[in-house]
Order: C-alpha cells, then structure tokens, then sequence
C-alpha cells in the first residue's frame, strides 16, 4: 500500500470520526437541554443551562464546517498539486534557497492563518457576541493580529532558518541539534513570556487585595511553590470569561489572575482554585508534560530525518523534489500537514492523560483548602462561562482535557462527605 493511499484513508477516517463525534455531541446536548442535572438544579437555572447547550452546540457546529474547510486546504496542496506549484512558483521567483525555501514555508502558512481568519472573527464578533462573552473591538483585534504576525517572523524566522542550516550542513545528525535548539527555544520562550511576550497584549498589575495576596502567598509556601509575584489581567478587555494560570519558569514563575474571575468568586473560592493550580505543580504535571513533548518532538524529528530522504516520500504525496537544489523546506511543509492526519487517533490517549492529572490536582486542592469551595467555584464557573453540564460521554472521551462537570463534582463531594 502507497503512502498516498494510506494518505487518504487517514485523512477520511479523520474527517469521519472527528463529524461523528461532532454530530453526537450536537444531537446530546440538544436533548438534555431542557432539564439540570439534579446535581446542578440548586446552583444553576435552567434559563443557563438552555443557554449552556445552545452556546456549546453553536461552537461545536462551527468546528464541523472548520474541520470540512481544513480537510479541503490538505486535499488542494497535497492531491491536486498546490504545494507543488507552490514551491516551482517560488523557484522561479528566487535564486537564492534560502529565501525560496522560508518563502514556500511561510506560503503555506499564511494560507492557513487566511482560511482560519473569517472562522476566527465569526467566533469573535459573531458567536461569542451572541452569548454576551466578547468584549474584543475590531481595532484590538487588528492591532493583536499585527503583534501577533510580527512575533511569529520575530521568533520563527531565526528558528526555520537554524533548522533548515542545519538540515543542509549537520548530516544524519541534523534531527538530533535541531532537538536541541527547539527544546532551548521553547525554554527560552517560557522564560520570556511572563516579562516580555505577554505585556505586549495585556496589562499586569500586582495584585493589591492585600487579605488575599496573604492568603495565597501561605498557600504556595505550603505547596512549596517559590514566587515571583502576584498579578492581575485585564482579560475583560477581550472577554468576560474568568481564568487564572501559571507561568514562567525558574525565577520567574509567577501567577495571573483574570481581572473577570476576581469579581465572579470570593476568596475561599479563589483559595480553592488556586490551590487546584498549584496540584499540578505538586504533582509536576507541567514538567512531565514538558518532557513528553520534548521526546515525541525527537521522535519527528528523528522520523523527518529518514523521511527526506526518501524520493517516495515527495513523489507519493503529490510533489517532485528539485533537482540540484535543497528540498528541505519541502520535506518539513510535507511533514507537518501529514503528521496530524495520521496522529489523529493518539488524542484520546492525551485527554485521558490530562483528565488524570485534573483529578490528581483536585484531590490536591481538597487537601489543601475546603473541598466546598472548589465545588462552589466550579459551579460558577460553568454558569458564567457557560459550559455544558451534560456533554456527550464519548465526545467528553475523546476531546476533553478536565473531566465532565458532573464526574468532576461527584469526585469532590467524596471529600468532604467523609468528615
């Protein structure tokens, strides 16, 4: 069997499957929609709960015709010859390989960014506006898609650069050094993002609720959690959902707090939160996360390096390699639109890997502070966020990284109906 073939097999599969799902979650949610779950039925109206279902089946019709449009761009480049013209147009266009090479790299993925930008701005302007949820005016969003565009030349220019050097000069070994920069690079960009990336899209503020900043500051030296200051985000900006999260590494760790999720929860509930946050920390959910994805990077690299050498691998996927000059752009444009076709059915594996940890981190958090006031927060959260209460279970299975709202509550009601 051809790799075109097993190409397109994958590629349907994919389509099907991720429809199928899709169509299950749509047609669960619509029938569940006009009764709470008992569990919810003191907290949360049926008023939200209507408005809960029809939120979650707009966005996830949105994802269908996503998923059509995404399939269409892979069919265009891959079997009807795009990338192919792609890559002799900018052949002709320059001498130099170098440019030619970044040019077809940076073809292909502005042809993605354009055919994801009016799904983006519908699910902005459109979707989240019709739910009371977007807060976003198109000047913000301009000048967010400009930063945005600028960073990604900024950062990624230099990266392909190196990795494309290297692919010509550094032999077999290039996958190996090519590692190697990637794991520096995304390391370096951890390191950079809380102090320099993120303020060019928000503003940070120290948190100055001082009863509170106490309480979180016991809590993390409890946890063993060194930090580096306290912060508040101004993410009402854009939206009215509430967040919070870690970032940084090293010294400079630090937390954020959504300015949306200080006014949605007291602070025994933001206790419970955070304390949920600092589990994964505890449980080093993070750095294993880290490591995993630093060694299946080494496993693509590795698997591209064999890969480009292949004459079948371009010719069975729609495209010639030239002649005398370097096909190494090539080689990773290919790579990475077929990767995920063919990776399609691991994402199950990862949601209930990431479930696992999201339970771990709770049983955490109930240690830590009152178990109650996670519930508490927890069901604020769905409510203003407008989360399904009642997701389809194999859809939940496959896609969902934290566990179903009503799996979630009963595992922390178990803590503090013991005592």
């Amino acid at each position: 069997m051809t790799l075109l073939i097993l190409f397109v097999i994958f590629l349907i599969a994919d389509f099907c499957v991720r429809n199928y799902l899709a169509m299950r979650q749509i047609r669960h949610v619509r029938q569940h929609q006009n009764q709470v779950p008992a569990e919810f039925s003191h907290h949360i109206s049926l008023r939200s709960h209507q408005r809960a279902a029809k939120y979650t089946i707009a966005r996830t019709q949105l994802s269908l015709f996503e998923s059509l449009i995404d399939s269409a761009l892979l069919v265009i480049l891959l079997l009807l010859g795009g990338l192919q013209w792609l890559d002799l147009f900018w052949a002709k266009v320059f001498s130099n390989d170098w440019l030619r090479q970044l040019s077809l790299l940076g073809s292909v993925f502005f042809l993605g960014a354009l055919l994801q930008l009016p799904f983006t701005l519908w699910r902005t302007f459109v979707l989240e506006q019709r739910f009371g949820f977007n807060r976003m005016t198109p000047k913000l969003f301009i000048l967010d898609s400009l930063k945005g565009l600028l960073l990604t030349l900024i950062l990624g220019v230099p990266l392909l650069s190196a990795v494309l050097w290297l692919m010509a000069s550094a032999g077999s070994t290039w996958p190996w050094w090519a590692w190697f920069i990637w794991v520096s690079f995304s390391l370096f960009v951890m390191w950079l993002f809380p102090s320099v990336i993120a303020p060019l899209f928000n503003k940070f503020t120290p948190l100055d609720r001082e009863d509170l900043k106490l309480r979180i500051e016991q809590l993390a030296a409890r946890c063993g959690f060194k930090l580096n200051g306290l912060f508040v985000m101004d993410g009402s900006k854009r939206s009215s959902h509430g967040n919070a999260y870690f970032t940084g590494v090293g010294n400079s760790k630090r937390i954020v707090f959504f300015d949306t999720l200080l006014n949605k929860l007291n602070e025994d509930e933001i206790e419970a939160v955070l304390a949920h946050e600092l589990g994964h920390f505890k449980f080093h959910h993070i750095r294993k996360r880290m490591i995993l994805s630093f060694g299946l990077a080494l496993i693509l690299l590795l698997s591209l390096g064999w890969l480009s050498q292949q004459v079948w691998f371009y010719t069975q996927l729609g495209v010639l390699p030239q002649l005398g000059r370097p096909n190494d752009g090539l080689a990773l444009v290919l790579f990475f639109l077929t990767v995920p076709v063919f990776t399609f059915w691991a994402g199950p594996v990862f949601s209930l890997l990431s479930r696992k940890n999201e339970y771990q981190a709770d049983a955490f958090a109930a240690e830590q502070s009152e178990p109650q006031h996670l519930v508490q927060a927890l069901l604020k959260l769905y409510n203003d966020n407008a989360a399904t209460l009642t997701p389809d279970p194999i859809y939940s299975a496959y896609y969902s990284s934290h566990p179903a709202a009503i799996q979630r509550v009963h595992y922390l009601k178990q803590f503090y109906e013991k005592n």
